[in-house]
């Protein structure tokens, strides 16, 4: 993310010079209406109704952009994502069983506790996902021992978390790998106890009356900014020592893995993705 100007900033400035370009207007409470801008006799896109720079093709809606995180403080959500965690409580999560979520929560973030994963309480299909995680200092362990744990769309599709400062394990299981498929193009990791964070974008998968896989799941990750998959097709669901493959399947749960070490969490949020409606 990147900080913008403030959306009311501009507002207030847009309104003081529409007030001192036409104030009588505002005085008498009428509405001014907005120049048409764009045209109406350039050709049309291929595969599209609008033309090139339509004057009538809507715009996109406006919201408030969100805020970099620092150190010792999570940023600010997008004013349209859906915040999962925004420091003070697991009121979006539940256990695997549906029962509250147990981790800890303190200081604004999650700690991973013993007795299962955590899952939200609503379900989620193709999506934009942001989430900060920190693993403990100094560390212990070594290879997947060390700080392990996953963040897991539609409780299939994993992103491996896993303290990979320094630590060496096999390539499809290191931080940022989507596990046991593709390695990370770089290792990107932080030294421990320093937060880190994920933005995932992905595509759920689709699938044909049939059973058989029509589109498969995509991802592209970044790690602290960096790009470590790009438009990447999944082989199929994450396993262990196994090939993935697909079964049909809906929309599902965003889940936070218990690998049975206190990894933390903080400043998680998502977008819904759909299809554009502006084709």
């Amino acid at each position: 993310m990147q900080t913008t100007y403030s959306l009311a900033s501009l507002v207030l400035l847009t309104s003081a010079l529409a007030i001192a370009s036409a104030p009588d207007a505002f005085a008498q409470g009428k509405k001014i209406k907005q120049a048409k801008v764009g045209y109406t006799d350039t050709p049309v896109l291929p595969g599209q109704k609008w033309r090139v720079h339509d004057a009538d093709r809507p715009r996109p809606k406006i919201i408030q952009a969100g805020t970099n995180s620092t150190p010792s403080a999570a940023g600010k959500a997008p004013s349209d994502a859906i915040v999962l965690f925004d420091g003070s409580n697991l009121d979006a999560w539940t256990n695997k069983d549906g029962k509250p979520a147990h981790w800890k929560v303190e200081n604004g973030y999650i700690e991973v506790k013993r007795g299962g994963p955590i899952r939200t309480r609503q379900k989620f299909g193709s999506c934009q996902l942001h989430i900060e995680w920190q693993t403990p200092t100094p560390p212990k362990g070594k290879s997947q021992g060390r700080s392990n744990s996953g963040i897991i769309l539609m409780k299939r599709y994993e992103v491996q978390v896993l303290d990979s400062y320094d630590n060496i394990t096999y390539a499809d299981g290191q931080a940022g790998s989507l596990y046991g498929q593709f390695p990370p193009l770089v290792n990107a990791a932080r030294k421990p106890g320093t937060w880190q964070a994920y933005d995932i974008i992905f595509t759920a998968p689709t699938f044909k009356p049939n059973g058989e896989t029509r589109t498969p799941a995509v991802m592209t990750v970044l790690h602290n900014g960096v790009l470590l998959h790009n438009h990447r097709a999944m082989l199929g669901a994450t396993t262990h020592r196994k090939v993935a493959k697909y079964k049909p399947h809906g929309k599902d749960q965003f889940q936070l893995q218990d690998h049975g070490n206190p990894v933390r969490f903080r400043n998680i949020w998502i977008r819904k993705l759909g299809t554009s409606k502006q084709k």
